[in-house]
C-alpha cells in the first residue's frame, strides 16, 4: 500500500478556527507550532477524552511524555490508529510501559500507545509467535519495514493496565522525527477544559550568601491572598540581593478531579518578561533534569513539587523558553519592585499572582541552614570514599551542586546520606563480604532500606568477595542474605481436577526478600507463555494459545528469585 502524506490546510473547519483562536488568545505559538497539522491525527479512542495525566506533568525523576486518557475504569476498550502508518516497534515488559506499540506515520511523526491489555489481529499474532519462538514473555521487536501496516481507523489494540500503570488507562504520545515527545494537544487533540489552574504554594529563595528575604537566608513560604477579580496577591516581602521564586501548581480539565500539570508559566519583573516555561516538547535525554528544576528537598519532605522559576547551574532544560538573567532578580536596598507569575493551561485559562517586593538590606535573623559533615563533594569532580567495609564511587556530575553528605558505616549497614538531594548519574556502592563463608556469597545482595527498615533489592554484581550495586537515590543500604526460595501456588485450579470451563490457568508466585527474577512454565514438556502481573503476584496462561491437545496435562512452573533461589511447582489437570 502506498501512503501519501497529508499536509495541513487552513480551511473554514472548526479545528482551523480553533487554531487561529488559540494563536490569538495565547499570544501566538511559534511559527513551527502554528504550522503543526491540526487535522492529521484522529483521537485514539472513540470515547470522551478525559485526562488523568497531562503532557509535561511532573513525575518521579521525569516529565510525563504523553497524555494519560481515562478509560472509564475498565480495560478492553478498542484503540484506533489515528492515521495511516507502519508499526516500527513493539515492546512487552513486566514494568514501565507494559505492552507498548509504536507507529511511524508518513508525515514524519510517530505515535506511541502504552499499558495495553493486548494487541489486535495480525499484530497480536506477530507478537505471540515471537514470544513462543524465544520462549519469553518480555520481548522488544522491530518488525521489518512495511510488515505491519495500519490504516486510519484500524483497531490496533485494547486499553489495559499493564506495566507500571496505577489503573486502567491509555498512555498516548506523539513524537517528532527525532523521537522527542511533543504535547499531543498541539496537534488538535481536543480536551474540554473550562477550569483555571490552581495554586498550592509560592516560595521565595535567597540565592547567594548576601541575599535575604524577610531577614532570612532560607526558603520563605508566602501567604496567598485571593483578590476580588480572581487573581492572587502575596503578602509584602522585604528582600535584598539575588533572589528567585518557585511555585507549586496544577491544572484540572472538565470531567476529572486529577491534579494534572499546567501548560505554561510566565513571570515578569517590574513589567519586563523574566522567565517562561512552556510544556510543548522535550527530549528523553533531558527529562531527569526535572530533579534540578524542582525543589527536590521540599518534594522529599512534603510530597509537593515546587517548580523553581529560575535556571540554576546544570539545568539544560529546553522547556525554559525565555529567561532574563536566568530568572534571578536583583533587589536593591531602598527600591520597591513587583513580580508577577502567570499560570496558564492549554486552553488559555489562567491565574495571576502578584508579589510586592520592598528592597531592604536589613539584619539577617535566620542564617542559611547548612548541615556540615566530614564529606564535602565537589559536583564536577569524581570522588571515592571508604567507610568501614564499604567503598563509594561518585562519578563527576552525579550531583548538581557541591554538597555536604552524611555517610556512615555501621557493620553491614551503610548510611548514605538521606534522600533529600537528587542524584543524576549512577553512584557505585561496593561492599567487602570476605567475612562471609564462600558458599554463602551467592545468596547476598545489597538492599536499600525503605521507610519500614525493610531491604529493597538492588541489582547486585559479585566479583570475588566484593559485591557492587549502583544507585541514583540516597538512603541506607545493607547487605542482605536471601536463602528462601519463592513460593508457587495454584490460583484458579487444583491438582488432579478437571478445568474444562477455565479460559485461563493462573499461578500465584511470591518472594519476600530479593523478589522474582525469572520464571518458566511448560505443559506436557512444551513451553507455555505466562504473563506476569507483578502487582497481583500472578502468572496467567491463556488456553486460546492452543498449546495443549491432551486430556491429562502435566504443568511444571519454575521460578527463580533475584538471589538465585529456585522453586518448582508441578500439578496435573484434566481438560476436554
Amino acid at each position: 500500500m502506498l501512503f501519501t502524506p497529508r499536509f495541513y490546510r487552513i480551511t473554514n473547519s472548526l479545528k482551523a478556527m480553533r487554531l487561529l483562536f488559540f494563536t490569538f488568545l495565547l499570544g501566538g505559538f511559534t511559527h513551527a507550532q502554528s504550522s503543526l497539522p491540526q487535522d492529521y491525527f484522529d483521537d485514539p479512542l472513540k470515547i470522551p477524552i478525559i485526562l488523568s495525566g497531562s503532557f509535561g506533568e511532573l513525575r518521579s525523576n521525569h516529565f510525563h511524555s504523553g497524555l494519560d486518557i481515562k478509560t472509564q475504569q475498565r480495560e478492553g476498550i478498542p484503540v484506533y490508529a489515528p492515521a495511516d502508518g507502519v508499526v516500527t516497534r513493539i515492546k512487552v515488559s513486566h514494568y514501565g510501559y507494559g505492552k507498548a506499540l509504536y507507529i511511524a506515520h508518513p508525515n514524519g511523526y510517530s505515535t506511541v500507545y502504552a499499558h495495553l491489555q493486548r494487541y489486535e489481529g495480525v499484530i497480536q499474532e506477530y507478537v505471540k509467535s515471537r514470544q513462543y519462538a524465544r520462549e519469553t514473555y518480555e520481548v522488544e521487536l522491530f518488525p521489518d519495514a512495511g510488515k505491519l501496516k495500519v490504516n486510519r481507523g484500524d483497531i490496533i489494540g485494547y486499553t489495559g493496565n499493564s506495566g507500571s500503570s496505577g489503573g486502567p488507562h491509555l498512555h498516548f504520545e506523539i513524537r517528532d522525527g527525532s523521537s522527542r515527545p511533543m504535547n499531543p494537544m498541539l496537534f488538535g487533540i481536543e480536551i474540554p477544559d473550562g477550569k483555571k489552574p490552581l495554586v498550592n504554594t509560592v516560595f521565595a529563595y535567597p540565592l547567594d550568601e548576601k541575599s535575604h528575604i524577610d531577614q532570612s537566608q532560607n526558603r520563605v513560604k508566602l501567604r496567598l491572598i485571593l483578590q476580588k477579580d480572581g487573581t492572587y496577591k502575596t503578602e509584602n516581602i522585604s528582600a535584598f540581593g539575588r533572589i528567585g521564586f518557585g511555585i507549586s501548581t496544577y491544572d484540572q480539565q472538565d470531567g476529572a478531579s486529577n491534579k494534572n500539570g499546567v501548560y505554561k508559566i510566565k513571570t515578569t519583573f517590574n513589567g519586563r518578561e523574566n522567565f517562561n516555561v512552556t510544556f510543548d516538547k522535550f527530549s528523553f535525554g533531558e527529562t531527569r533534569y526535572l530533579n534540578r528544576f524542582i525543589d527536590y528537598h521540599y518534594w522529599r519532605t512534603n510530597k509537593s513539587r515546587v517548580q523553581k522559576l529560575f535556571r540554576e547551574s546544570n539545568n539544560p532544560l529546553s522547556i525554559i523558553t525565555k529567561e532574563e538573567n536566568s530568572g534571578y532578580l536583583s533587589i536593591e536596598d531602598g527600591l520597591d519592585a513587583a513580580y508577577t507569575i502567570e499560570i496558564m493551561d492549554f486552553k488559555g485559562n489562567k491565574v495571576n499572582i502578584t508579589v510586592p517586593i520592598k528592597g531592604k538590606n536589613g539584619e539577617i535573623l535566620k542564617p542559611k541552614e547548612v548541615n556540615k559533615t566530614d564529606d564535602y563533594i565537589y559536583a564536577d569532580q569524581a570522588t571515592s570514599i571508604s567507610k568501614g567495609k564499604f567503598n563509594i564511587y561518585i562519578p563527576a556530575n552525579s550531583l548538581y551542586e557541591d554538597s555536604y553528605l552524611n555517610i556512615e558505616a555501621k557493620g553491614d549497614i551503610l548510611v548514605f546520606h538521606e534522600d533529600n538531594i537528587p542524584i543524576h548519574k549512577n553512584i557505585s556502592i561496593t561492599v567487602d563480604a570476605s567475612n562471609y563463608k564462600k558458599e554463602d556469597l551467592n545468596t547476598l545482595y545489597l538492599g536499600r532500606l525503605n521507610y519500614k527498615g525493610e531491604p529493597y533489592y538492588h541489582t547486585t554484581y559479585r566479583k570475588g568477595n566484593k559485591l557492587t550495586a549502583k544507585t541514583r537515590t540516597f538512603g541506607s543500604f545493607t547487605l542482605v542474605s536471601d536463602t528462601t526460595a519463592p513460593s508457587i501456588k495454584p490460583a484458579n485450579f487444583a491438582d488432579g481436577k478437571w478445568i474444562s470451563k477455565n479460559n485461563t490457568l493462573k499461578v500465584k508466585i511470591e518472594d519476600d526478600l530479593s523478589g522474582i527474577g525469572s520464571y518458566r512454565a511448560t505443559i506436557n514438556g512444551k513451553y507455555i507463555l505466562m504473563e506476569y502481573n507483578y502487582k497481583k503476584d500472578v502468572l496467567t496462561y491463556n488456553f486460546n494459545d492452543n498449546i495443549i491437545s491432551e486430556t491429562e496435562n502435566n504443568l511444571k512452573v519454575n521460578v527463580v528469585d533475584n538471589a538465585g533461589n529456585n522453586a518448582t511447582f508441578e500439578a496435573t489437570f484434566f481438560r476436554k
